[in-house]
């Protein structure tokens, strides 16, 4: 098999996807070094600070790793938009004696700038990218730091516009993954299975092709990479990992769901697919786009809902595939799914 990613010692066909938020640790990324696949540092949602000590806790176990960035890619909201919104949500936020009616909305851009210096300092093999384009000075920096540059795509147009943009290889990601969609036109999504998007993709660009979206069985993987890609990247599958750092109150409703996922920007303003609870039930058909902010907006009543173990009003990021996901060690969840990779 093929891989983009050989110079690393790359020799699994199945790699371990960046998430954000906890699930994605040095050790699980370490543990897909192990087994010869790849896993990534998610550099989204976290100081530039602590980027760096995940990164150095990932560099003192393994040589073979990516980092992630979320690209500035905002999706601006109007201030009375933001106020009708929080308004709607203080009823769920009084539970754990928040307030959010006296908050602003925050429009950064996830220490961007602080974050390339940091990897054009501190070179690392791969760097990915999501949620929109970096610009063209940018890949080529990190192109001369010695850095693989990977680029997140969800349709052929976002692939042609990467691959003009010089990045080396390419994620293409369904609307079936988990978590947030990486489309650069997050109000227009396109749902198309991920078989027929990499064979759509494929004809439009030569590079490296990384599959992404419900990936989540060997008969999966290998139908998949039939279509043309060269590898695959999988998040859900290892939610319930050894080394994962999900959250407990996640973990459990992995293990007990058993219907459909949903895709919803209540929690964040930016579409995401998750498990539907609550929350998502009360909300997805009013909230607002608007990312970073709504995002921003939650985030305090997420993190106390999920250390009181409340799974109706986090955030249960999960691909269409969950069901098919496992406890026990990384490595031999991403070894079983490569297991009819040709």
């Amino acid at each position: 098999m093929k891989s983009p990613f050989s110079n690393l010692g790359v020799t699994l066909p199945v790699l371990a996807a960046p998430m954000a938020g906890g699930p994605s640790t040095p050790n699980l990324v370490a543990a897909a070094a192990r087994v010869g696949g790849l896993g990534f540092v998610p550099g989204g949602y976290v100081s530039t600070a602590d980027l760096a000590e995940r990164i150095d806790q990932t560099r003192s176990q393994t040589d073979a790793f990516g980092v992630n960035l979320f690209v500035p890619q905002p999706l601006p909201i109007e201030a009375a938009a933001f106020r009708d919104y929080a308004w709607m949500l203080q009823p769920e936020a009084d539970r754990y004696g928040i307030d959010l009616r006296g908050l602003d909305p925050v429009e950064d851009d996830d220490e961007w700038a602080t974050k390339v210096d940091l990897l054009l300092s501190q070179p690392v093999p791969v760097v990915s990218f999501t949620f929109g384009l970096p610009d063209p000075g940018t890949i080529a920096a990190l192109r001369r730091a010695g850095t693989l540059t990977v680029q997140t795509v969800t349709s052929p147009d976002e692939a042609r516009s990467a691959q003009a943009a010089g990045v080396e290889v390419l994620i293409v990601q369904a609307s079936a993954a988990g978590a947030h969609s990486g489309s650069f036109t997050p109000q227009r999504l396109v749902e198309r299975p991920i078989t027929a998007l990499v064979t759509a993709v494929r004809a439009v660009t030569s590079l490296p092709l990384i599959a992404a979206g419900g990936l989540s069985t060997p008969e999966k993987v290998a139908a998949v990479l039939s279509a043309g890609a060269d590898s695959v990247l999988v998040g859900t599958a290892l939610l319930r990992a050894d080394e994962s750092g999900t959250s407990a109150v996640h973990r459990s409703a992995l293990a007990a769901a058993r219907g459909p996922t949903v895709l919803t920007r209540a929690f964040t303003g930016r579409p995401a697919r998750a498990l539907p609870n609550q929350f998502t039930e009360r909300y997805s058909d009013h909230a607002p786009f608007g990312f970073p902010a709504i995002h921003h907006l939650t985030i305090g009543l997420r993190r106390a809902a999920a250390a009181a173990g409340d799974g109706e009003r986090v955030h249960l990021w999960a691909g269409t595939g969950y069901r098919d996901a496992v406890d026990g060690p990384a490595g031999a969840i991403l070894t079983e799914l490569a297991a009819k990779a040709d």
